[in-house]
């Protein structure tokens, strides 16, 4: 009896598994590599055969042809402005003794919770048309130009203050990591402050600086949201031409060509990384560390210059929402006028967006669908992640794996319009279901783009667990199920628990693929804060935009907390990942 139990568990065993494989592969299938080839399909081919006319058609463009150039312009000039900036906050923060680095930090690293949208909108509440700063530069210049921040210096503005948060995360672990030793042996040898810092600091912080580059290109190659909201007529970028070209039937081949390039562009960039991280290695090989000591700056004058611009920054970082916090308490005419007053205390628009039906159901659907994807992303990559690790010389497993990495490798915004191309009709790969006038699309786009990065930590978080549990389980009869859900499953939580919260925060205000794939009336709180934030909006809609900001900020500063804060790291660490 008990063999032919066993016989019977192990059936079911390569049962389940076979239907887990037959659901990963349609997964890929349908949510990856066929609209991407739909998206190759409309570019290279016409009526059935291969044909240039999409090249023909951009080289004849004016509006392609700039957008690929400021693409390429911005993110050139971004990796320049956005390392600059990055290093010297690190350095301010983490190398140099200077009073207050905890404040400053804090206020840095504020661009985690106030990101993406949140940000390009405070800028606009600060510095647009209407904003609290240049309402006031108006009053004291009137013929001030009040659509001053608008083009390229504003994009380039509002992104290089935006993604310095990379160096704040890695390049602040990385210099932490610095001997304290080889500084004192270089002292010791007569070298000066500024020589030790350009000669023995940064070079052990090369490979760091490498990724940082490619990741800042890369993030300037594919900007949307910054130059859709400030860039006016005069600079517009690739991403928000290929949402313009996409919405007209007669030029999608155009927005699926510049998609190609874009996604062609990313993967070389990506490959470059890979290849840096590859080469030697610059850190030091000392069998002994003594941590850092913070440097105290020598000369006076420098150490009064670098505070000032050490608080500049601070003001400027932590301006837009400080406005953003406070204009949400005022009433519409202080908010008209750009007038703060106590007088015009209210909290009639939260009240308004918490209890109105137009106003919650679009932040409840966000959260609904940032939810679904964040969990969904998790459990998927989890079963996922366990096949794979019990494959590893699997050639097929591998390339499931690389397959799932495929997100990763091309622009969402890509994804997005070969879901438009490859489902706008009833497709059997669907269930027979289309894209085009459904819902349901845009929490699974929101899965597709969490997944690759859901699976590196995971398999990360993995490697650490010790399998003889697992063996064990397997020997005393446990089914497959039962060993996940009491062993594996409690083993990885901190890693689980910190990736659904970080998961959830990426998608709650996303805008790139909700602007492709939303249905009208049921805009996502993403579409609603860029609808809001047009120079043409209402006061109201301003003041609607300032509330859902707030909340936004809340949510994402608590989530934070939860994964980043007392303990967490420690438990993170146990998991098997390092840093987020």
């Amino acid at each position: 009896m008990s063999g032919m139990s066993d016989i019977i568990q192990g059936k079911r065993r390569q049962l389940g598994q076979a239907i887990f494989l037959i659901a990963v592969i349609w997964f890929a299938v349908a949510f990856m590599i066929y609209p991407l080839w739909g998206v190759l399909v409309q570019t290279f081919y016409v009526n059935g055969q291969f044909s240039w006319r999409a090249f023909g058609k951009i080289m004849t463009s004016q509006r392609a042809l700039k957008s690929i150039e400021n693409s390429f312009v911005l993110a050139v000039v971004l990796t320049f402005t956005v390392n600059f900036v990055g290093t010297f906050l690190v350095l301010i923060t983490e190398y140099f003794d200077l009073k207050g680095a905890k404040i400053l930090r804090l206020g840095y690293i504020s661009t985690l919770a106030f990101s993406g949208l949140l940000i390009a909108n405070g800028w606009i509440n600060l510095y647009g048309q209407e904003g609290v700063i240049t309402t006031y530069l108006a009053r004291l210049f009137p013929s001030l130009n009040r659509g001053w921040f608008v083009g390229f210096p504003a994009v380039l503005l509002v992104m290089t203050f935006s993604f310095t948060s990379n160096h704040l995360i890695f390049l602040s672990s990385a210099i932490r990591e610095v001997d304290n030793n080889t500084i004192d042996a270089a002292k010791n040898l007569g070298a000066g402050q500024w020589k030790i810092l350009r000669q023995v600091v940064l070079p052990t912080l090369k490979p760091v600086f490498l990724t940082l580059i490619v990741m800042t290109f890369a993030i300037g190659l594919g900007a949307f949201s910054a130059p859709l909201m400030v860039g006016g007529k005069e600079f517009q970028t690739i991403a928000p031409m290929i949402l313009t070209f996409s919405g007209r039937p007669a030029s999608r081949d155009i927005a699926a060509l510049l998609s190609v390039i874009l996604g062609i562009s990313q993967m070389i960039l990506l490959f470059s990384l890979t290849l840096n991280e590859r080469k030697g290695n610059y850190l030091s090989t000392a069998k002994t560390k003594t941590r850092l000591v913070k440097q105290k700056i020598n000369n006076p004058y420098l150490r009064v210059f670098t505070n000032v611009i050490a608080w500049i920054l601070f003001a400027i970082y932590t301006m837009p929402m400080f406005f953003v916090v406070l204009f949400s308490f005022q009433d519409t005419k202080a908010i008209a006028e750009q007038k703060f007053s106590f007088a015009h205390f209210t909290l009639a628009h939260y009240i308004k967006i918490l209890s109105d039906v137009k106003g919650y159901v679009p932040l409840l659907r966000s959260i609904c669908y940032a939810g679904i994807a964040a969990v969904a992303s998790v459990l998927f990559m989890l079963l996922l992640v366990r096949w794979i690790m019990r494959q590893k010389q699997n050639a097929f497993a591998q390339t499931i794996e690389y397959i799932y990495y495929i997100p990763w490798l091309v622009p969402t915004i890509m994804i997005a319009l070969g879901y438009i191309l490859a489902y706008d009709h009833a497709s059997p790969l669907l269930l027979g279901q289309m894209v085009v006038g459904q819902q349901w699309i845009v929490p699974v786009a929101y899965l597709v783009i969490l997944l690759p990065k859901t699976l590196r930590y995971l398999k990360s978080a993995y490697y650490s667990f010790d399998h003889n549990l697992e063996d064990a389980s397997r020997n005393l009869g446990a089914s497959s199920f039962r060993t996940f859900r009491r062993i594996i499953l409690p083993a990885l939580m901190p890693v689980v628990l910190a990736l659904i919260a970080l998961n959830f925060t990426l998608n709650l205000a996303e805008y790139n693929m909700s602007t492709f794939l939303y249905q009208p009336n049921q805009e996502t709180i993403g579409i609603l804060i860029r609808s809001n934030s047009d120079p043409a909006a209402t006061v109201d809609a301003r003041a609607i935009n300032l509330v859902y900001s707030v909340i936004l900020v809340v949510f994402n500063v608590i989530i934070l907390y939860l994964v980043y804060g007392r303990g967490s790291k420690k438990q993170l660490q146990k998991g098997g990942v390092t840093e987020f």
